[in-house]
């Protein structure tokens, strides 16, 4: 196919937690690949909560505007270089690498991911995924019979968390923040939807759980992690793996323990532990390939919003990427957040 002379991308050329005040929608000459590279026309892209944390700075003290953001994507291959033999051009791949909030992106060609069809889900397959897969397994250390409560549970990750836990044969609690998510919840399996909004979650677990919560997987922080935190069973596992709910504080808001609540924790024998995905590199790929076998099964359901019930309509092209931000931290998403950064390719244009 013939390539466009330049394409648009958004560049973090300000460090702010305000995603709108970080970027700058820059356009630029088209890429080259290298002998290793392979040139990619993202068609989807995913947004996250820490998005804002990168163009922040808060994960490098390399990042020194300007900068590329945007990690994770799924397109297809328009070009590659010479040395590249596991791809080939009209391919779909998926793929985690720092700069897909752009039109067309370069990168290792060892970094992408064939996928048989080019779909949003993949992309919710990625971080979101990966996240709750690995760290259930590696740091919840589910197992059968247990009790697993699962914070923001409709969200990208969330909806992850909950499957996976039920098909390790535990018994699942989901907070969410309306009744709609409470039956999207439960049409993943979850056996007690908790919509906070209506229901205390420290009276529901009192009551319901007297006995406490083996595991936590825990996103959002504040007031939501102290209830965890003294709701957990003993020998019970919190796994914190971020807390949106201080992301867009100018200081980073994490949760402050207090004295009784480690106190707690040293009387149950339990224990809070953070996971962060960058850490556990070396089970990306199986964890993908167990992902996306168990999505072509129809044995995990994968949910994405692309932004059609939003105010402002579906979030389409690298304008979308800012309105899609903002709809993430309003806290209306169901599934896994997701941008439509190009069309689809005509039938022959490859």
């Amino acid at each position: 196919m013939a390539l466009p002379a330049t394409f648009r991308k958004l560049v973090a050329t300000k460090l702010s937690q305000h995603f709108k005040d970080a970027v700058t929608l820059q356009t630029v000459p088209m890429l080259k690949p290298g002998p290793k590279d392979i040139l990619v026309r993202n068609r989807f892209v995913g947004i996250n909560a820490s998005d804002i944390n990168k163009t922040a700075g808060r994960y490098s003290l390399d990042d020194k505007p300007p900068f590329e953001i945007g990690f994770e994507s799924v397109g297809e291959v328009v070009d590659l270089g010479s040395e590249v033999k596991n791809v080939k051009i009209g391919q779909g791949v998926c793929f985690m690498h720092n700069g897909a909030f752009s039109e067309y992106q370069v990168l290792p060609a060892k970094m992408a991911s064939p996928i048989p069809s080019i779909q949003p889900e993949y992309t919710a397959l990625l971080i979101s995924g990966m996240t709750a897969d690995i760290s259930l397994r590696e740091v919840g250390r589910i197992k059968q019979g247990e009790t697993v409560l699962v914070t923001a549970a409709a969200g990208g990750t969330g909806q992850f968390a909950v499957q996976f836990a039920k098909q390790a044969g535990c018994h699942v609690i989901g907070t969410c923040s309306s009744d709609a998510k409470a039956e999207f919840l439960k049409s993943l399996g979850c056996d007690r939807p908790i919509n906070y909004k209506s229901e205390n979650l420290a009276d529901v677990l009192k009551k319901e759980y007297p006995t406490g919560v083996d595991v936590v997987y825990e996103c959002v922080g504040g007031d939501i992690f102290h209830t965890c935190l003294r709701s957990l069973a003993p020998k019970g596992r919190l796994i914190t793996i971020g807390f949106i709910s201080g992301y867009k504080e100018d200081a980073i808001a994490a949760p402050t323990i207090h004295p009784k609540e480690v106190l707690g924790l040293l009387s149950k024998s339990a224990s809070i532990s953070g996971f962060f995905l960058f850490t556990y590199t070396d089970q990306w790929r199986a964890s993908f390939i167990r992902q996306a076998d168990l999505f072509a099964k129809g044995s995990l359901k994968v949910g994405v919003d692309l932004g059609t019930n939003s105010d402002k309509g579906p979030f389409k092209g690298v304008e979308g990427i800012m309105d899609a931000i903002d709809y993430l931290y309003s806290g209306k998403n169901k599934g896994k957040v997701v941008v439509e950064m190009n069309d689809p390719l005509p039938a022959a244009g490859l």
